[in-house]
Order: C-alpha cells, then structure tokens, then sequence
C-alpha cells in the first residue's frame, strides 16, 4: 500500500517557499542479513545481491531466547522458531512500513538485526550546476544506518524515533561525471536488535509474540522518506536550532531565534520574519545575520493595536471572539484547545544583494503555561486547566507503528475530542510531525514522550540523551507540547530505590530538557519513582472502590505505587549510616495527575469469544457497564479534589491489549457522546471545586 502523495509535505510545520520535494517511498528493496556479512563482502560498495545463505550459525543463535526483564515476570520466555530456509532473497520492501507489517507487503515476524535497503536514485534538479543542494530526509529509521549513494558513503545515523537529513548532492555530482547520468544506487545497511534491552524501543516486544503491555516491533525505516532540493544556504529547522518562543502573552513578543545553514564564510545575509493573523498584516522585522554566529535572534511584536481587531475579517472574529477573554490578552490572539488560534510565521534569508534566498512558511500558537503557582494548579494562559488525556500509543492494525495515511492522524484526533477527551499523552513513541501540525489546528493538548530501554548501561544513557534532545528539538515549537516526559515508570532504570548513578541520570534529563525548554514543564519518571519533576505524576489500574479510597486524601495519592514502588525516591543510606543521597519529595502545592488509569477491557457477548492474548486491567460486562466504570473510575480520582488531570488508558485497543475506547480499527465500543457527557460531567466537578 502506498502512504504519501505529493501533496502531502511531511513537514507541513515547516514549509519552503517554491520547494521541490518528492516522496520516495517506492522502489525499495530489502535483504535479511542474518550472518552479518554484507559489509564484509562489500554489499555497500557493489550493491546488494538477489540473495545471501545462510550458515547454521545464523539459522540456530538468531532464534536465541528472548530476556527476561526482571520488572515484568508475568511476561513469559519465548524464542523465535527456527528457520527452516538456508537462504534470503531480496524482496521489494513498501516504505514506510516495517518489515514486521502487512501493509510491507512482506509481514515477516522473524528475528532479523541487520537489514539492507536498496534502490535507484536520480538527480532531481534540471540541472547538476546551480548551487542546490539535494537532500534525502527521513522521517524515522529504527534503530542505526548507513546509506551509501554509488559506493560513496553519504551519512550515518543513530536513534529510531527521530528525523534526520543526508545531503546526496556531491555522489550525485560524482554521477554525473563518471556516467553522464544524475543516476546513483542508494544503499542502506540498518542495524535494529531484537535481544538488546539497552536500545531505546518503546512498546516493541523483544520476543515473537507480543504480550501483555508490548507489541509487534518496526524494524527499519517507519515514517516517511522523501528527496527535497534547497538552497546550499538556508533556513534551517527546529532541529538545526529554529526556535519559536510565544510565552509571552501579556506582550505578544515572539521570541525567535533563526538559525541558517551553509552559510559562506565573508558573506553577509540578513533574516527576516514577518507575522500575520488571519491574513492581517502584524509586524515585520529585519536584522543582519552575525559574522561569527549561524543564528539571529529576533523579537516581533504581534500584538494587534486596537484597530486592527477592529477590522478584524469575519473568519478571525468567528474563531476567537473579541471580547473573550479566553481566547484574547488583550492584542494577542491566545491559542487553546477552545479557541487554536495561530500566527502565520514568513521567515526569509537574505543575501548581501538583497535577494531572496530562502523563505519558510510557518506558525506560532502564542500560550503561556504555569504549574508553579503552588495551588496545585496546572494553568494555561493563566487560567486554571483540567487536562482530560487520553493514553494514545499510535498503532494501526495493517501498518504497525507507522499511520496508514497522513488523514489517519488527523482521524484519531478527531475520535478522541469526540469523547470530550481535549488531548493525549503520545505514549513510548514520537509521533509522526504531521500528528502534532494537526494537533496544533484543532487546539489538542499533547505530552511529548519518547521510547524508553529496559537496561541501564553506559551506551544507553549517551545514546538516550542524544536522542532525547533531537525529539524536544524537532517539537518544540509546536504549542500543542504542554508537557515532556523522558522516562515511563522506572523503564531502563531498575534500581532506583538504591542507586545513585541512576538517580542522576534521570536529573539530568531533566536539566537537559529545561536548558533546551524552560517554557513546558518536565515529567521526568512517569508514574512513580520521580526523582526531580515539575509534576507529581501517578499511575494507578485500581478498580474504582479501590481507586477512590487511595485519591481519598494527598497522602494516599502520594503512598505507595505498584510492586511497592515509592512515589517519590528516598534518601540512600550507606553503610556507615551516611546518606548519600537525599532522595526527592512532593513540592507542597505542585499539580498532582492521574496519567495512567482505566485499561477496561469489555467481556465478549454471549456466543462471542476472547482472542487467546486479550486482555485488560479489569473487565467490564458490557457496553454500559463499561460507561459506568469510566465514570466511576474518573469520578474517583477528581472528586476528592486533589488531581488537576488525568489519562485514560487508552483511545484504541492495540493487538492483545483490548482496553481501548475504541477498536483497533477505529469503532466505536460506546457512543462517544456518551463518554463525553461523562467527561463533561467531570470536568464541571473540577472546575466547581475550584469556585469553593
């Protein structure tokens, strides 16, 4: 099946101005290399062969047996079946989809760590001599790569959840002079394990079978791969450095910082970024660009006077109603989940004649977020906010981890605000960006998360890190982020009762993410266990009778979590009796939320049967008793007034995992105006206690 078209940018946050892009998706071919012999026999250099044999080496220890992760005993042991073929063919592969998939057209749920891609790339440009610069982007390739262009080696990359640009514009230049031709083979060699636990991989399963919370693994390219032809200097994106910072909502100064690419040293340029509201023409603003810096910082007023929100069009006044405080600080229009009003953002990029060599369009929500006003309040734009989330893992039935369209994210947004649900916490992944540009239009909250490990090593902490940072970086300007989580329930760091090296590698996560991002708050270990957090976040899959009587009171919200997990870290006592570590506490008058509840599953009707895996945290008997769980379940943790959120698990049922509100395939199990008279009615339970 095919994903992109060409009218869909995958990056439609960010957009040059006259671009020329093509997706290139199609044509790939793949080869299983279970021996690890392609770098050997030279694959990169002479192209990948129609197929490799097998040795019985890799036949016997490919299907060792899957770990045992200490923190999930329930899970059982299983090993991949052996193979029964002595060989591998190469197969033609449908990106962006993982092998492991249908929609691949190969769905092949064998153990395979190292893989080959390979297909033919041509010059794109009309020209080979005009200074362009052709790039290859890829949205996500799990979990390292190389790619080669004719022999020549382009570019490497490592971490499976984020994007990354190799430049093919001087292979192609080799082409053209060896061949005649803009014509070169591209080669790409990925290495993704199965077995090892110290690799970031989220919700992917390390066995053949996925169970309990973990599911069927992507392998391999899974977000799109398109060719983009752009100005060898120009503007570079929020993860080269774009940074656009709209807190400032009493001023309305946007604070950029632009940061350019290929820029010639001697050479003069100047940036410049224009805003508009709804077409209205707010400000512009022109500096040069530093000789010795790569970036410029510019502030824009895009506070609209008083007669410009007096001839406001029709179209601005519908969507954000002048005299509404809600949607209005006084010049400046505010984005919300009620009222996403946004800012159209030019940036252009000058050279020293004046000329135009690069213009962006893109957008900016002006928010302010506040969780620190020690009322236990978690406020936006200076108003108090009841987050009503949803746990959102981002699965598709045919295509895994990867959407099967670009409509298909627009489609789960609109299935959870339908429940009354106003946004998710992106659960053990980072979500294709076209998620969050709809995210941003509709005014839906969202919780940047990223693909935790299961083992702490010192590979993992720096491969971690630098990964962690290209995912804030590539989302930071989106409004819809409210909220970072690095680290879900202890995952990769197992022993933190009682140790300080891992203790410290969570803090500083945590200070990595506020010197990148100090307008969001950070979550740093979802669910118990924090170390140092903004939030005191809780994860509890109680029934309601028992949900109740823990939310009764602060103290027991704050007790003791599951597997007698402390909700907080306590101090490390040596030996000696020397503490070693001070431990962590409740902030008095931090926001308190529920960000994992629920998971109720639906007994099958009578003559119906389960699936052998299904299974949910508890079982309701029926559609309407499902209802009434949810409400009992929600009325239970916001009634006694202590949680300014909460998150329900889940928004879909995913493989064994039938907990969700709706199927896999996206049907309603109960009428979505239902669950949001139910939300609805919760939420008027905050918002009165508030008043009181």
């Amino acid at each position: 099946m095919a994903y992109h078209s060409k009218d869909t940018y995958p990056r439609p946050d960010f957009v040059h101005t006259n671009q020329q892009w093509s997706p290139i998706n199609d044509g790939w071919t793949l080869l299983y290399d279970d021996d690890d012999v392609g770098l050997q026999e030279a694959w990169h250099l002479n192209g990948v062969p129609d197929k490799v044999a097998l040795t019985a080496s890799a036949i016997s220890e490919a299907e060792a047996e899957a770990q045992r992760l200490a923190a999930f005993p329930e899970l059982k042991e299983k090993g991949y079946a052996p193979k029964s073929r002595t060989e591998n063919a190469k197969r033609p592969i449908n990106v962006p989809f993982a092998f492991q998939t249908p929609a691949s057209g190969l769905h092949d749920i064998e153990a395979h760590e190292v893989l080959w891609y390979e297909r033919t790339f041509v010059d794109p440009r009309a020209k080979a001599d005009g200074g362009d610069r052709v790039l290859l982007r890829f949205g996500a390739v799990d979990y390292e790569m190389a790619l080669w262009a004719s022999g020549q080696l382009v570019g490497k990359h490592r971490g499976g959840h984020v994007p990354f640009d190799l430049d093919v514009t001087d292979a192609l230049a080799n082409a053209w002079k060896n061949t005649g031709k803009g014509e070169v083979r591209l080669v790409m060699r990925v290495r993704d394990s199965p077995y090892d636990l110290a690799q970031p991989r989220g919700k992917q399963y390390w066995g053949p079978q996925p169970e309990s919370i973990f599911y069927t693994p992507s392998s391999g390219i899974w977000q799109t791969v398109w060719t983009e032809v752009v100005p060898s200097t120009r503007i570079g994106n929020s993860s080269y450095g774009t940074i656009l910072k709209s807190n400032n909502i009493s001023e309305g100064i946007l604070e950029a910082k632009v940061a350019i690419l290929g820029r010639r040293s001697g050479q003069k340029y100047a940036v410049e970024i224009e805003g508009k509201l709804h077409g209205i023409p707010v400000a512009t603003q022109k500096v040069d660009l530093p000789k010795e810096k790569d970036y410029a910082f510019i502030d824009l007023n895009l506070s609209l006077t008083k007669d410009q929100k007096l001839t406001a069009p029709h179209a601005l006044v519908e969507a954000a109603p002048l005299n509404n405080s809600r949607a209005w600080a006084d010049g400046v229009a505010l984005w919300s989940p009620d009222y996403p009003t946004l800012y159209d953002v030019i940036i252009r990029l000058y050279d020293s004649s004046g000329k135009v060599i690069d213009e962006v369009n893109t957008y900016t929500g002006f928010r302010n977020l506040d969780w620190s006003r020690g009322d236990r309040t978690f406020r936006l734009n200076g108003e108090p906010l009841f987050q009503a989330l949803c746990l959102d893992q981002g699965y598709w039935p045919e295509t895994g981890l990867t959407p099967p369209s670009p409509e298909s994210l627009k489609n789960d947004i609109l299935l959870s605000k339908k429940l009354g649900l106003n946004g998710c916490r992106k659960h053990q992944k980072v979500e294709d960006p076209i998620f969050l540009y709809w995210a941003d239009k509709l005014g839906y909250l969202v919780w940047g998360e990223i693909a935790n490990a299961y083992e702490f090593t010192p590979e993992y902490t720096a491969n971690f890190e630098q990964e962690w940072k290209e995912a804030v970086l590539r989302d930071i300007n989106h409004p819809s982020i409210v909220t970072w989580t690095p680290v879900n329930e202890s995952w990769a760091y197992p022993s933190l009762k009682d140790n300080v090296a891992q203790r410290n590698h969570i803090r500083s996560l945590y200070y990595q993410t506020k010197n990148l991002d100090p307008t969001r708050p950070v979550n740093d270990n979802c669910g118990w266990e924090h170390v140092l957090t903004d939030l005191s976040t809780f994860h509890d899959y109680s029934d309601a009778p028992e949900l109740a009587k823990s939310c009764a009171t602060l103290e027991g919200v704050l007790g003791t979590k599951l597997g007698g997990r402390g909700f907080f870290v306590g101090p490390i006592v040596d030996a000696s009796g020397r503490t070693i570590d001070e431990g962590a506490k409740h902030r008095e008058g931090a926001p308190v939320l529920n960000t994992e509840f629920g998971g109720v599953n639906i007994k099958p009707a009578a003559g119906g049967q389960a699936g052998e895996r299904d299974w949910g945290y508890t079982t309701a008997s029926d559609p309407q008793d499902l209802l009434k769980r949810i409400e009992a379940l929600m009325m239970a943790i916001v009634g006694p007034g202590h949680c300014c959120a909460f998150v329900y698990t889940q928004l879909t049922d995913i493989e064994q995992e039938v907990n969700g509100l709706y199927t896999y395939d996206r049907k309603e199990k109960i009428p979505p105006a239902d669950v949001k008279k139910v939300i609805d009615r919760v939420m008027k339970v905050y918002y009165d206690s508030l008043k009181k």
